[in-house]
């Protein structure tokens, strides 16, 4: 019989670190080019115009402009008036009667 209580072990005493995770440029905030705007774990969010898809699925700017979300679609709008916009990104106008 031993003659001292034995130490024990446990299962438990691990934890991993933090990935800091989630959108990091909200609706309406400046994107540079570059900027990471969402970071994420595979594709919930998808990349829009001059948006693109990192290796680790962040999403990043490639332009300049305001961040717009559509859905699950992320895009950047060009704050620059000269730069060609798709339709989806310029202003509704009064429909006509």
């Amino acid at each position: 019989m031993a003659h001292k209580k034995g130490q024990g072990s446990t299962k438990n005493g691990r934890d991993s670190n933090p990935k800091y995770r989630g959108v990091k440029l909200y609706e309406g905030e400046l994107a540079q080019p570059g900027a990471i705007i969402l970071r994420q774990v595979g594709t919930p969010f998808r990349p829009g115009f001059q948006v693109r898809r990192a290796k680790d699925d962040s999403l990043y700017a490639v332009g300049e402009g305001k961040v717009v979300f559509h859905g699950r679609t992320v895009h950047v709008d060009p704050t620059d008036p000269k730069t060609p916009k798709p339709f989806y990104l310029r202003p509704k106008t009064a429909a006509a009667k």
